[in-house]
């Protein structure tokens, strides 16, 4: 058992975090990356060379991004300089350089580590070029946002992109039995309850590394916890979730197409996982009603007024009552038959109308209020579709410059089988009447 406020270190340094004093020294002791680490991989590869170029670490927190620079500047023998773009700005930037291109006079290269890259600016970000082109600066920028949303083009031209994974939870575990190995005890868990700590994590083996430190500290000899117990003691960490960054386009992109791939089950998992996650529900319900008019439509027109019925209901009850009715919703959308052909007609429309631009519509559908433009033939030889047979008069309504289009095509599923029908019944009443 630790003291309280204390973290137990091997080597006598009560105050160094675990996870710090874990920090793999070898390229073979990353967990969790074997995609970049293994035989064949990037990051293997690179090693074995003797030298890298400038690189672009993404991935989500605590997958090892900072490690792999400090291994690289160590196996290539450059010096290794690590900013933060959080705290740092141009000043800061070009004291580096200038301390990089006395190194380089001097006949040593200079390994800049850049944490969080994304959130230097572009003229920021523009600084670096220079000094990559002239090989001052081996750059290694570490971000958790899509590069291509948030670093410059040239920026990218110039550098590789590696992508790191979450730890899975085979990965969590392994690395909490090496830590058991560092601090010298077993963690007080039951395997339940380990198992639990290693979901807990969410992919991230700093944060799983914290959580075995306050396992550790909260234990009174001899006990074990179960799972609980766990979680009365570390409370439950919330899912790595960024409602302005990838995590939440992520989900809500896997949320839109297991609704559009009939999956009820894997879009209620996704809908759980954002709510869980703290998204505001009436984002979830706006995306819902964009979702019935843009993949079911006129299969099922029942989804769009029952979208929409959720999230009034959902204003009514607040949460967490209300995100039953969205569910509700969910599960209705992936299971309603889908159609894409109403939002196709749609857009296939709008570029005609702007291409048409003021080609102005048949004479004998525009009203003549007044005596002069009845003389210049407004209205005349309209027919009064509720007066022909079937309400169908069979008139040509298209501008004489644009002929007749399609846009619309209903299939043969859902409700739009119906209309297909009266379309194909339609035309053939058009045909007969010339």
């Amino acid at each position: 058992m630790l003291e309280k406020g204390t973290s137990l270190d091997e080597n006598g340094d009560i105050n160094r975090p675990l996870a710090d004093r874990m920090r793999p020294e070898v390229l073979a002791d990353l967990v969790g990356q074997e995609h970049l680490t293994g035989e064949g991989g990037a990051l293997r590869r690179l090693v074995n060379s003797g030298s890298v170029g400038s690189l672009i670490l993404w991935g989500p927190p605590g997958t090892g991004k900072t490690t792999v620079a400090r291994l690289l500047a160590h196996e290539t023998d450059l010096a290794f300089e690590q900013v933060s773009a959080i705290f740092s700005g141009v000043a800061d930037l070009k004291k580096v350089f200038e301390a990089a291109r006395t190194r380089r006079r001097m006949g040593q290269g200079t390994l800049l580590f850049v944490d969080e890259i994304h959130r230097f600016n572009r003229a920021q970000q523009d600084s670096f070029l220079p000094v990559m082109e002239d090989g001052t600066i081996t750059l290694i920028g570490a971000t958790t946002e899509n590069p291509s949303f948030a670093l410059n083009a040239a920026l990218l031209s110039r550098a590789r992109v590696l992508t790191f994974k979450s730890l899975d939870e085979d990965a969590i575990l392994r690395l909490l039995t090496r830590a058991e190995t560092v601090v010298g005890t077993p963690l007080p868990l039951t395997e339940d309850a380990r198992a639990a700590l290693a979901r807990m994590a969410d992919g991230d083996g700093r944060a799983a590394l914290t959580l075995a430190e306050e396992i550790w500290r909260a234990a009174e000899p001899g006990e074990a916890f179960d799972e609980a117990g766990l979680q009365a003691v570390i409370q439950r960490r919330a899912p790595i979730y960024d409602k302005s960054e990838d995590g939440h386009y992520n989900l809500i992109s896997a949320l839109h197409k297991t609704i559009r791939g009939s999956d009820p089950d894997a879009a209620l998992y996704y809908f759980c996982r954002m709510c869980d996650a703290g998204e505001d529900p009436r984002f979830l319900a706006r995306r819902l009603v964009r979702m019935a008019v843009e993949d079911i439509g006129l299969a099922d027109p029942q989804a769009l007024v029952h979208a929409r019925a959720a999230a009034e209901a959902y204003e009514q009850l607040g949460s967490p009552e209300g995100e039953l009715a969205l569910a509700n919703a969910v599960i209705y959308l992936a299971t309603a038959p889908k159609s894409n052909a109403a939002y196709v007609a749609w857009k296939a429309a709008v570029r005609v109308a702007k291409d048409a631009g003021s080609i102005t519509p048949p004479k004998t559908i525009l009203n003549a209020p007044t005596k002069f433009m009845k003389t210049e033939g407004y209205g005349a030889g309209y027919a009064y579709d509720h007066d022909a047979p079937h309400a169908f008069s069979g008139q040509d309504y298209w501008p004489e410059a644009l002929g007749r289009q399609r846009f619309y095509d209903p299939p043969e599923r859902g409700f739009e089988r119906e209309i297909r029908k009266r379309l194909e019944f339609w035309d053939k009443l058009r045909r007969e009447r010339g």
